[in-house]
């Protein structure tokens, strides 16, 4: 099997747009959480919201995106071009087009085109539907529209197993490059929840944080007795992947490899985790056992840690129970506190944090964290960044059903 490395990273999300001001505005412990604006917040339980900055929009290339991009494009497109540009990859040539694929993931797709195609429906005015409803719906859509915006020609597949999606659409990705099947992909995830339509949804389902609307840059704290539920954020996260010899003959920078990639079921329930969470253990156990590392050997785990009353825990204790005494040397974070839960982007914008964090030797903080609801011997990095030497991060995505997904990186 060969060795699969990143060379490009791009990250659009609640902190704003790019990977160095991205990554500083976490590590400064800025929060991209605030009051809810991108929909009518009337009458709903949640009022807060993880929302890309306004400005981020005026950023988007006019002709670049096809035009029934939505939302969710829109943000890929950005992420991507980003990635792209930081690997120094423009491929002109057949041959190399071929060579390039992309696999996206995404848990709701496009979501507000939907709601407000439903609403067209409700008022009479289908006839007049936008056209980009339907392709919007499609998850697949998504990585049609990036393979159409920089005409790769490689392996194209779309991933949509909820808020792991992003993780298994990069770790998928990984696989295709390993296998000999491409030279190089792009992938990552996208979602673009915040509507009435998802809010509402998810707050029906208990999920999401109701008792911080007065003040919602308290609203994510994961691990924190005080936790109500998630916060929905929105963004993209994307990477260039490339086999190890591809990317050395052309001179690449390398930032990470991709060492490992475990994924689990729970069969469980539709939301709750399974007791224990041995699901997550699995996936965390079969990440490490690809790449050939003890427990001991990583420095840094970014947490799912969404901030629910009941996942939260269930997480740290499956984390505990596999480093076992190498947990007192473990720092683990949830970045989640700062974005909120970007949902099928999470897994992807969470593993450029992992990259970064062994690029740099820091621990991004958790914010909110005051009181932790249970002791551990794990650092969870409250409030402030912590440096430390890293040389390998794992990086966890549980989505609803019990879709689990661990990815491993380790330095270049």
């Amino acid at each position: 099997m060969r060795r699969v490395v990143i060379t490009g990273m791009g990250i659009v999300c609640p902190l704003g747009q790019g990977i160095e001001p991205v990554w500083r505005r976490l590590l400064e412990s800025q929060t991209g959480i605030g009051s809810l604006t991108a929909c009518n917040a009337d009458g709903l339980p949640c009022r807060v919201a993880g929302q890309v900055p306004p400005g981020v929009w005026s950023d988007l290339p006019g002709r670049q995106a096809p035009d029934r991009a939505d939302r969710a494009g829109q943000l890929a497109l950005l992420a991507a071009r980003q990635a792209l540009a930081d690997a120094g990859w423009a491929p002109a040539e057949e041959a190399a087009m071929e060579a390039t694929g992309v696999s996206i993931g995404s848990g709701c797709g496009a979501l507000d085109a939907i709601h407000e195609g439903a609403q067209r429906l409700q008022n009479g005015i289908a006839r007049r539907h936008p056209q980009g409803v339907l392709p919007g719906a499609l998850i697949h859509q998504l990585a049609a529209q990036l393979a159409e915006a920089f005409a790769f020609l490689g392996p194209r597949r779309a991933v949509s197993t909820a808020c792991s999606s992003g993780a298994h659409a990069l770790g998928d990705a990984a696989r295709l490059i390993a296998c000999g099947e491409a030279e190089v992909m792009l992938a990552g995830g996208v979602d673009a929840a915040i509507s009435e339509l998802g809010i509402a949804g998810f707050a029906a389902a208990r999920a999401l944080s109701t008792g911080f609307n007065d003040t919602p840059a308290r609203a994510s704290r994961p691990w924190d007795r005080e936790r109500d539920g998630f916060v929905m954020g929105e963004g993209a996260g994307m990477v260039l992947l490339e086999s190890l010899d591809h990317a050395r003959r052309r001179g690449a920078r390398i930032h990470a490899e991709i060492a490992g990639y475990g994924m689990s079921g729970d069969a469980h329930h539709v939301t709750a985790p399974a007791a224990g969470h041995a699901g997550a253990e699995r996936a965390m156990r079969a990440a490490l056992r690809q790449a050939g590392l003890a427990p001991e050997q990583v420095g840094y785990v970014n947490a799912h840690g969404t901030s629910t009353p009941l996942g939260d825990d269930l997480e740290l204790e499956a984390v505990e129970r596999l480093w076992g005494e190498a947990a007192r040397e473990l720092a683990m974070s949830s970045t989640k506190s700062a974005t909120g839960h970007m949902l099928g982007a999470a897994g992807a914008a969470e593993a450029i944090f992992c990259v970064l964090a062994i690029r740099d030797g820091v621990a991004p903080p958790t914010l909110n964290l005051d009181a932790p609801s249970r002791e551990s011997p794990i650092d969870r990095v409250a409030w402030v960044a912590q440096e430390r030497p890293i040389r390998a991060a794992l990086s966890n995505s549980f989505g609803f059903g019990g879709t689990n997904a661990s990815l491993l990186f380790r330095a270049a």
